[in-house]
């Protein structure tokens, strides 16, 4: 589809389009010639090779970011802003970033690396349009360019083999140098992540070896993670905190950015703007505002039924709202285990409130065993267990209902601090034991006339926790010459000592983690933001309606194919479940005024238009090959070298003719005509073009110094 040309907008490092200046390139090395066709494994190659070279010292962020030590890097985002088109780019920033980041050898020079990985791939989003940042940041990793057609037609071809729980990626190839992709593919969750911790190990180490078997690609495990993935995993949360990427996260969370326009059997992933005159309604159950609205709904009612189950409290039979207790737990379990096997334990473990329903699912499980096993065998003591460990659900499900407190910025920042005071806590905690086992055996053993074990640990733990007066009534009991001393030590080191180290370390874990508040809660909301949003499953059933699709479908897959009526029939179900649900989210949209807007981009500048350049013809072949993400080119960018012909500007003639084809978010628009002003201006900038190419040619050949040179 036609896609109108932009160019970036300019900003205060940015005047225009010009060519990039030659000087102090040769002091970081030759930069980086990054092609628009390079693969993904390339690209990494490329920018390892310079990120070595420019980053040779340990520094700090802040010394990367604002000291010279970073001029390398100011002159590659300058070159890369200009030159490459290549859509995975950013995502092989934040993948070096990881790879550095892991890297246990020379901690001190690799964190530099990683930090200046990091700020390459965000100053980088600052030089293009926002539409262009959203394609960057959400462009997933694709199969190796060579192979792209040919997965494309096997997938195609496999079309009776897709069910609803496939993700629509090519994922099985007929050849066999494709094996390791396809496992790679095939497999999630934990396996994932463990072929990625073990691909980022070796990421540059295969580079030196010019072999290109597919067997040994350490880049396979990243296919089909986009941007924000990689940065989500690696750590990056400079890069989730910067303006340009969080609109785009904020742009997804409320549902402005969508995966999903209609539900069909042919449909495909892909991120695209919303429109509400051409996506399905039903698209709206995908947004992350909505699933977590419903999500506090579901658990409000599932405290309700808790709260029921406890105050009837019937140890003779299991009553209706007992029942209806059991689905609402079968049903929480089951989306949770559909959550983690579409994200993975990639993000799921990175979410604190995941653990939360780990914790509820085991105690809910443990709850129905000794329910059913005592009224089985009419054993009163295992009811009553059944009703006590039932009541510890109260712990983790009213916090839980509450996890809505922590998308907002002070909650938020509050969770991530106090989950870093508990992990120091806990590790403080171990010295403590050490000391506290000493003194309790030492006790024990000289009072041992008068106190048993129980009651001294008992006496020591009140003593601990500032009950300072009971060691003293006691120690002349313990024994009248040693139990003084020890007793007046063991109160010093627990009241005095410990306690106050305890204070200050924990103290400064809360000033550690508050330094850094923003990009703390901004990459929790991230996480959860992008959680919700990243599983390649087209039917989502909202819980208890998920058990309907479990007891209804689950079964005929056993016996019948799972061909496109099977997911026609999947997709029949959501409709006819969730209508009330989505009759609610367009009445609320109506309400709120988002049906209403004429905005097609959603609030995303789509860039101004200013001169469009013509790429050289060495590069003009490469630029129309058929590629996974053509939207790339929209930059009006050019590679140059020097020797090469300058760019030629496009007159007012040219520019109807041009067109360019957006597949990333299958928006069409109509080409802007330039007015006499951008004319004008890529005739000034043509012009520009060629005195930089005159004093490049006289630096290449030693002429006269350019003091001599007279531009008159």
């Amino acid at each position: 589809m036609p896609l109108r040309v932009k160019s970036r907008p300019l900003s205060q490092h940015d005047n225009g389009p010009r060519t990039p200046s030659p000087f102090g390139r040769g002091t970081f090395g030759d930069l980086p010639d990054i092609e628009h066709d390079d693969s993904f494994r390339e690209v990494i190659k490329k920018l390892s090779i310079f990120i070595s070279e420019a980053v040779d010292l340990p520094s700090s962020f802040e010394q990367l970011r604002t000291t010279s030590a970073g001029d390398g890097l100011r002159h590659l985002v300058d070159h890369l802003s200009r030159t490459c088109t290549n859509p995975a780019i950013v995502n092989s920033l934040l993948a070096l970033k990881w790879h550095y980041g892991e890297a246990d050898e020379d901690r001190g020079l690799n964190d530099a690396r990683a930090n200046a990985c990091e700020i390459v791939a965000w100053r980088l989003l600052t030089h293009l349009s926002e539409r262009e940042a959203v394609e960057y940041c959400l462009y997933e990793i694709p199969v190796d360019d060579k192979h792209a057609d040919h997965a494309h037609q096997d997938e195609e071809s496999r079309g009776d083999e897709v069910d609803e729980s496939t993700p629509l990626v090519a994922q099985a190839w007929s050849s066999s140098p494709q094996k390791t992709v396809r496992r790679t593919l095939e497999r999630n969750g934990s396996t994932r992540r463990y072929q990625l911790l073990q691909s980022i190990s070796r990421l540059t180490q295969s580079f030196a070896d010019d072999d290109d078997d597919e067997e040994e690609d350490p880049t396979a495990p990243f296919v089909t993670l986009n941007a924000l993935e990689i940065a989500a995993v690696a750590d990056a949360k400079r890069f989730l905190g910067q303006n340009v990427v969080q609109k785009i996260i904020t742009g997804i969370w409320n549902g402005d950015i969508i995966f999903w326009d209609n539900l069909s059997v042919n449909t495909v992933k892909k991120p695209r703007f919303y429109n509400h005159k051409t996506a399905d309604p039903f698209s709206r159950l995908r947004v992350p505002k909505y699933l977590k609205s419903f999500e506090v709904i579901f658990f409000a009612t599932f405290l309700c039924l808790y709260y029921a189950v406890l105050v009837e409290r019937n140890p003779y039979q299991i009553s209706t709202i007992e029942i209806l207790l059991y689905i609402w737990f079968a049903a929480f379990f089951y989306d949770e285990l559909s959550e983690w096997i579409d994200a993975g334990s990639i993000f799921y473990a990175t979410d604190v409130w995941n653990i939360f329903d780990v914790v509820m699912m085991t105690i809910g499980l443990l709850f129905g065993v000794l329910r059913v096993v005592g009224l089985t065998y009419g054993d009163a003591r295992l009811i009553d267990y059944a009703f006590d460990v039932l009541a510890l659900e109260a712990l983790f499900m009213v916090p839980r209902v509450c996890s809505i407190l922590s998308l907002s910025p002070y909650w938020g920042t509050l969770i991530p601090c106090l989950r870093e005071m508990g992990k120091d806590f806990l590790k403080f905690m171990v010295l403590v034991f050490i000391v506290y086992l000493g003194f309790l055996t030492t006790f024990t053993l000289v009072g041992r006339d008068k106190f048993d074990l129980g009651r001294m640990a008992m006496a020591l733990t009140k003593i601990f926790f500032g009950s300072s007066y009971v060691g003293f009534d006691m120690m002349n009991d313990i024994d009248p010459i040693f139990g003084p001393p020890l007793m007046i030590l063991f109160v010093t080191l627990s009241s005095i000592l410990l306690m106050g180290s305890m204070t200050g370390m924990l103290s400064n874990s809360f000033s550690r983690v508050i330094t850094h508040a923003r990009e703390e809660y901004l990459y929790v909301y991230s996480v959860y933001v992008l959680e919700a949003s990243t599983s390649n499953r087209l039917t989502h059933f909202y819980p208890p309606f998920n058990l309907l699709a479990l007891v209804i479908f689950r079964p005929l897959r056993l016996f019948l194919p799972s061909d496109d009526k099977f997911r026609y029939a999947r997709i029949m179900l959501l409709k006819v479940t969730h209508l009330p649900i989505v009759g609610a989210i367009m009445i609320y949209e109506l309400v709120s005024g988002k049906l209403g807007r004429s905005d097609e981009y959603a609030g995303f500048k789509a860039g101004r238009s200013g001169t469009i350049f013509v790429p050289n013809s060495s590069n003009s072949s490469a630029r129309k090959k058929k590629s996974s993400r053509p939207t790339m080119q929209t930059r009006a960018s050019t590679s140059y070298r020097p020797g090469d012909a300058s760019p030629r500007p496009l007159s007012a003639a040219d520019v109807p003719g041009l067109r360019r084809r957006n597949s990333g978010m299958a928006d069409e628009d109509a080409l802007e005509q330039p007015s006499d002003v951008e004319v004008r201006i890529a005739d000034l900038a043509r012009k520009i073009d060629r005195l930089t190419d005159i004093v490049v040619q006289m630096q290449s050949q030693n002429a006269q110094p350019l003091g001599d040179v007279s531009l008159g």
